[in-house]
């Protein structure tokens, strides 16, 4: 297992400190799975849960096709 110096001030440790104790883990595991949550590159499964959750949603085209007139853009 590969090992990371990490530099911060005095507060911030104490936070991350403080964080990982109410977690009930180490500093070491609070900072991975803060590290694993942050670069995740695909949605949590709770998300996947969600589909379908509200059949009342009406669909993104039945929105969009209400909608009154665009606003005028500001020039770039």
């Amino acid at each position: 297992m590969a090992q990371v110096t990490l530099y911060m001030d005095e507060d911030t440790l104490a936070r991350v400190r403080e964080a990982a104790e109410e977690a009930g883990v180490s500093v070491s595991a609070w900072v991975s799975e803060l590290v694993r949550e942050r670069t995740r590159n695909e949605w949590p499964p709770g998300v996947a849960d969600l589909a379908g959750a509200w059949p009342d949603l009406p669909l993104a085209e039945d929105l969009r096709a209400g909608g009154g007139e665009d606003t005028p853009r500001e020039k770039p």
